[in-house]
């Protein structure tokens, strides 16, 4: 409690936990000496720096690994106390209440959340430069009280009320947080480190939930209980919608090769627009915790606000928290260029982006359809004029049965009214004599030019019929469509991505070292770097996903990638099997005769759901097509 007796054991365990990682190591090392000092001088000279290294090496390299910390920092800008006087005056209050220095940076990021970073030493046993981290989202949608209340709690994680070693317990905690899940399942030092971490946390429990609810009831006397209890409950919610806002809103044209200009303003409207499903956010259970949040339920922690003194009426008009730095427009535009840099991308006002991002979805799906009904027809078919001639002599009909196989008649009927519609809309969008109106509650609907409504369901459900595809024409015409207008080309066309699934990295390609990209076509095989740069080909595989695949299969960002690139096609692949017997490995068989076998490396790395990706590519493979 007050006298620090907990916060004592909680840091007395971390160091336990380190402590424990090189006993083993140590241990190791000394049986080892052991087996050495029982045989004869010359076996045990000859013996002594291969056992040594096989064995005690090995498990000083894992456990160094495993200890080892990194710092991934999200792209933001840095806001100094000249930029914005305001803001740091109340962090330095924050820092005050909570009993802590301030933090010694504070950055804007693209999240939804406030965050604060430390870069501890010697794993978390020592403090080091901390970063506090505000979200633009929290910036644009909450008020200044909000803000006050998230930046003293995230200030109050490391207050020493609860004892002097307070703050290292929290880093402790969080440091293993980080440790623990990315030891290896086939590291030597794993299977101690990790058995200890599980009894560290379930021990360390009670104390890491009374540390959260003194950073609340902190923040809820620096801010007001109100606001602190708003907080709680608007935290998920904001975080939901930004997801929801990059799902729906900015990745389809994201993987178009547009850009918006103004990204964060498109959020802004987005929390305008869809208040009702920020409400039905903020009503949903929340989601489990992960293994290692230790934050208490949310019900706990509203009852312990709830017995703090009651507060006044609110504010009429409470200041928003963006008041708190000025030029924040401005600042949004420089966090953009570095949290959504267009890498090759084309950048258009909300209005053409949401055109570009639906115009790709339906090539995508057009594209899909017409691939089929080629492979059946036995010649190219490319755009709605093929396929209205197709229908008028009777064969669209039998192609169809053969595509869509056993379905009903009727459903079939409808498949081909709703291919022949989505052809016409593609013709009209290329012809100009259409466009799309988008609106900010996320619908969306294809209108004549000048905004009239277009309706091409009569007339496609008359073409899928061979006695009315004549006056189907004659409707079609009528529009101004002309059935044969294919995209425009040209230079300022975007390029379309495809939509990445993950990536690994330092993986054995035919015994080659390589990188792997899944997308949604299929595979981009990287030429791997040199273990002496191993550190960099995560970061390179990174920065190669986030640019973006080009259709044909080319990097985005850097279409000479060092060492090149080959884009394997599943279109190319005729099956595949994967293989768990010790390292993981997958064999992939084209087409043409010819083999393609991956295995992982004691190096291998993922980006986040990496292997899921690469195991759902070959399942698909194996499945029937």
């Amino acid at each position: 409690m007050q006298d620090g007796s907990h916060s004592r054991i909680s840091a007395s365990r971390f160091a336990g936990f380190l402590l424990v990682a090189w006993l083993q190591v140590v241990a190791t090392l000394l049986a080892v000496l052991l087996v050495l000092s029982l045989l004869p001088g010359a076996a045990a000279v000859r013996l002594a720096v291969p056992l040594v290294i096989a064995t005690a090496g090995l498990l000083w390299w894992a456990t160094v690994r495993a200890l080892r910390l990194r710092r991934p920092s999200p792209a933001g800008v840095p806001v100094t106390r000249k930029d914005a006087p305001a803001l740091w005056s109340m962090i330095d209050d924050a820092a005050t209440a909570a009993g802590v220095r301030p933090p010694d940076v504070v950055t804007v990021v693209a999240g939804a959340a406030v965050t604060l970073a430390e870069h501890s030493r010697l794993a978390g046993l020592l403090g080091g430069r901390r970063e506090l981290f505000l979200g633009m989202p929290v910036l644009l949608a909450w008020d200044e009280a909000w803000l006050r209340a998230a930046v003293a709690h995230e200030l109050a994680h490391g207050t020493p009320k609860l004892g002097r070693f307070a703050p290292m317990a929290y880093r402790g905690r969080a440091a293993l947080a980080r440790i623990v899940p990315r030891i290896p399942s086939r590291s030597p030092a794993g299977p101690v480190l990790r058995a200890y971490a599980r009894w560290y946390a379930k021990a360390d429990a009670p104390f890491a939930r009374e540390q959260e609810l003194v950073a609340d009831r902190i923040a809820a006397e620096f801010a007001g209980g109100r606001a602190a209890t708003g907080v709680l409950r608007d935290a998920p919610a904001l975080e939901g919608l930004q997801q929801l806002f990059h799902a729906e809103y900015l990745s389809p044209g994201w993987q178009a090769g547009v850009v918006p200009d103004d990204v964060f303003g498109g959020f802004l409207r987005v929390l305008a627009a869809r208040a009702d499903d920020l409400a039905l956010l903020r009503a949903a259970e929340p989601e489990p915790p992960g293994e290692w949040d230790r934050h208490p339920p949310l019900h706990e922690r509203l009852a312990a606000l709830a017995e703090l003194t009651v507060e006044g009426p609110d504010r009429a008009e409470p200041a928003a928290a963006g008041d708190l730095l000025p030029e924040l427009p401005s600042l949004g535009r420089a966090l953009q260029a570095v949290a959504f840099p267009p890498a090759g991308r084309t950048v258009t006002g909300w209005d053409e982006f949401f055109g570009a991002a639906r115009l790709a979805e339906m090539e995508r799906e057009a594209d899909a359809s017409l691939r089929a009904i080629s492979r059946v027809a036995g010649s190219p078919v490319t755009g709605a004029a093929d396929v209205l001639e197709l229908a008028a002599d009777g064969r669209l009909r039998k192609i169809a049965e053969t595509v869509f196989g056993d379905l009903p008649a009727e459903e079939t009927s409808i498949r081909i009214a709703e291919l022949i519609a989505l052809l016409l809309a593609l013709a009209a969008l290329h012809g100009g004599v259409a466009r799309w109106r988008h609106s900010w509650m996320g619908t969306a609907e294809v209108v004549a030019a000048d905004g009239a409504h277009l309706d091409l369901t009569v007339a496609a459900e008359l073409a899928g019929d061979p006695a009315t595809v004549g006056e189907a024409r004659e409707r079609i015409a009528a529009m101004g469509i002309d059935p044969a207008a294919t995209a425009p080309a040209g230079e300022g066309r975007p390029r379309p991505r495809v939509p990445v699934l993950g990536g690994v990295v330092n993986v054995l390609v035919d015994g080659v070292r390589s990188d792997l990209l899944i997308v949604e076509t299929g595979l981009v095989l990287v030429a791997g770097l040199p273990r002496s740069r191993n550190g960099e080909a995560k970061r390179r595989l990174s920065r190669l996903a986030g640019d973006g695949v080009l259709a044909d299969g080319t990097p985005a960002g850097d279409p000479a990638v060092e060492g090149g690139s080959r884009f394997v096609p599943f279109t190319e692949l005729a099956g595949a099997s994967a293989n768990r017997n010790g390292r993981r490995s997958w064999a992939m068989n084209l087409r043409d005769g010819g083999s393609i076998n991956v295995r992982t490396a004691l190096d291998s790395d993922e980006l986040p759901g990496g292997w899921t990706a690469l195991d759902d590519a070959v399942a698909y493979l194996t499945s029937p097509r």
